[in-house]
């Protein structure tokens, strides 16, 4: 075998892996990383889901999407949560991509600070910079303010290193106050909040 017919088949080996590694890649980025929706997509969800009450969620998505770009995935369920110093919350939902279907997630996290009441939401969440459906699954850190009587929308944004989630909270019940927590989410329900 000469040196110039090896060389041609190590080329020949280095361009079909290469083409291999075009094709089989973008297919598999694709599947990996969510699509982003349009703001259009999550107000016309977010009316739907809060009804009447969702007039400033087109305003706060807006802010949103100047910072943080347009999100690649969205949570829509109930929680409960209550404070006296201390306070914990839960949830429940289900988590929707575009292109990696939908998936049913819990929430979980505790808080401490100036905080004290008690409430039920029905809850948006909108998540930006996800890489991965499983990428949702850690905690996720911020300041939580409230400050409703009997009902109100509340936005707040918690983040981890590049992912952001921000929830848009529509409740029921008495709450006042500002804490600093974080929500862990997770597959399965616990009672567990950390």
């Amino acid at each position: 075998m000469s040196a110039s017919h090896l060389s041609s088949r190590r080329d020949l080996f280095r361009l079909a892996a290469g083409a291999a590694a075009s094709v089989a890649l973008p297919g598999a980025a694709h599947a990996a990383r969510p699509e982003a929706y349009s703001s259009g997509e999550i107000v016309e969800n977010g009316h739907r889901f809060f009804g009447s009450i969702s007039r400033g969620l087109a305003e706060g998505l807006e802010k949103a999407n100047k910072q943080w770009g347009r999100p690649n995935a969205y949570i829509l369920g109930q929680e409960a949560g209550g404070a006296f110093v201390g306070g914990v919350r839960y949830g429940e939902g289900s988590m929707y991509t575009r292109n990696a279907g939908q998936k049913r997630i819990f929430w979980q996290g505790p808080s401490i600070g100036l905080d004290a009441g008690a409430d039920g939401d029905r809850t948006m969440m909108l998540v930006y910079n996800l890489p991965d459906v499983e990428a949702i699954y850690r905690r996720f850190a911020g300041v939580n303010g409230s400050a409703y009587l009997v009902g109100g929308l509340g936005f707040t944004a918690l983040n981890n290193e590049e992912v952001v989630v921000m929830p848009v909270r529509s409740g029921l019940g008495a709450r006042l106050g500002l804490a600093l927590g974080y929500l862990k989410f997770t597959p399965d329900s616990t009672w567990n909040p950390f």
